[in-house]
C-alpha cells in the first residue's frame, strides 16, 4: 500500500514539524546539488527556519555571484517592463534588495572574523578555509612588495649620500693640496729672501759704514799728503761719518 498525499498546510504539531522541516531541507539541498552537477547549472538556495537560522547552498559556494548575476539579470527585466523606473515600488524593491545584500555581506564578515560558523557544514567551511588562505597570500605579497620598494628607496638614498660624500671628500683634499702648496710656495721665497741679503737692513748698514771710513781713510791721507797735515789728523777730521767737518763752519 502506497504512502498517502501529503496535505499542503501547516503542520500544527511542533515536533513534526519540525522533523519535516529537516527532512525536507536536507532532500532540498540535496536535489539543488544534483541538479548543479548534472546539468552544470549554478544554484542558489536560501532557507529560512521559523526561529530565523539560515540554511544556504551555492554553486562552488559562491552565493555573492549568483546574487550579483540575479540583480543584473532581474533588473535588466526591470528595465524592459517598468517605464518608470523612478517609482514608489521600484525604489521599495531597490531597498528590500540593498537590505538583503547588506545581510550577506554581514554574515559573511562575521564568518571571516570567525563568528557565527555553527550554520556552516564541512565544504562551506573548506571554501572559506581557502578565501581565507588566498586573502593572506595577497595581503602577505602586497606587504612583501611594500618592503621591497622601501629598501629599494632606502638604496638609492643610501647610493646617493655616498657620491655626495664622495665629492665633498674630494673637494676637501683638493683645499689641503692648495694649502700645502701656498705655504710651500711662501717658505721658498722667504728662502730666497735669506740667500740673497735682502731683508737685513743691519748687515747692509755694517757694509756701508765699512765701506764709507775706508773712503774717509784714503780721502784723508790724500788730503794730509796736500795740505802737509798728519795721517792721523786727517783722520780726527773726517772720523764723524754722520757730519762732516767742512758743515761745521760758519
Amino acid at each position: 500500500m502506497g504512502r498517502g498525499r501529503v496535505q499542503l498546510k501547516r503542520i500544527e504539531n511542533k515536533i513534526n514539524r519540525q522533523v519535516t522541516f529537516s527532512k525536507r531541507r536536507s532532500g532540498l539541498l540535496k536535489k539543488a546539488n544534483e541538479i548543479s552537477i548534472l546539468c552544470d547549472a549554478d544554484v542558489g538556495l536560501i532557507v529560512f527556519s521559523t526561529k530565523g537560522k539560515l540554511f544556504e547552498y551555492a554553486t562552488d559556494s559562491c552565493m555573492e555571484r549568483i546574487l550579483e548575476r540575479y540583480e543584473r539579470h532581474s533588473y535588466a527585466e526591470r528595465q524592459l517592463k517598468e517605464p518608470e523606473p523612478d517609482s514608489p515600488a521600484s525604489w521599495s524593491l531597490e531597498h528590500a534588495k540593498l537590505k538583503a545584500r547588506m545581510e550577506v555581506l554581514q554574515r559573511n564578515q562575521r564568518h571571516y572574523m570567525g563568528e557565527d560558523l555553527d550554520t556552516l557544514s564541512m565544504k562551506e567551511l573548506q571554501n572559506l578555509e581557502h578565501q581565507l588562505d588566498d586573502s593572506l597570500k595577497h595581503i602577505r605579497r602586497r606587504k612583501n612588495q611594500l618592503m621591497n620598494e622601501s629598501i629599494s628607496e632606502l638604496q638609492k638614498k643610501d647610493k646617493a649620500l655616498q657620491e655626495q660624500n664622495n665629492i665633498l671628500a674630494k673637494k676637501i683634499k683638493e683645499r689641503e693640496k692648495e694649502t700645502a702648496a701656498a705655504a710651500t710656495m711662501e717658505q721658498q721665497q722667504n728662502h730666497n729672501l735669506d740667500s740673497s741679503g735682502f731683508g737685513h737692513p743691519h748687515h747692509m748698514g755694517m757694509g756701508s759704514f765699512n765701506h764709507s771710513n775706508e773712503m774717509y781713510q784714503v780721502e784723508g791721507e790724500g788730503a794730509a799728503a796736500a795740505g802737509g797735515m798728519s795721517v792721523t789728523q786727517c783722520q780726527n777730521q773726517f772720523s764723524n761719518p754722520v757730519m762732516p767737518p767742512w758743515m761745521l763752519r760758519s
